[in-house]
């Protein structure tokens, strides 16, 4: 049984993990229920968190943000993901790198994430 991707976050140690299918259960880390992430939900610049997607038949190309994310080691992108019918793809990101990211798909919308290591999740259709 397939349901929307989740994220979780311990807010203990940091561990996040991803949850693609449910079957049921809490995720639990450091002797505590994991916290769901919400997309879209902090109080932060949306043009530099919301991905900014674009198509060319099956090629996916997701900028973080409309102005380029910054990426030094006091705030980042640390993951770009995207989610399409039952298929996941991520990449992980460092500081330095540009918060820029490519995917092959299939036909069909897809779900695009990333997360910020200060601003959380956020996300985008396309």
């Amino acid at each position: 049984m397939h349901s929307e991707t989740q994220y979780y976050i311990c807010r203990t140690c940091g561990n996040m993990v991803v949850k693609i299918l449910n079957g049921g259960g809490t995720l639990t880390c450091c002797d505590q229920e994991m916290e769901l992430l919400t997309a879209n939900t902090t109080d932060a610049a949306v043009e530099k968190h919301v991905p900014a997607v674009t198509r060319e038949g099956n090629k996916i190309h997701v900028e973080v943000g409309t102005t380029l994310h910054p990426m030094i080691p006091e705030h980042y992108i640390t993951m770009i993901a995207i989610a399409q019918g039952d298929k996941y793809q991520q990449i992980d990101l460092k500081p330095g790198q540009q918060p820029i990211a490519d995917f092959i798909v299939d036909d069909g919308p897809v779900t695009v994430y990333e997360y910020c290591n200060l601003h959380g999740l956020w996300k985008a259709e396309g």
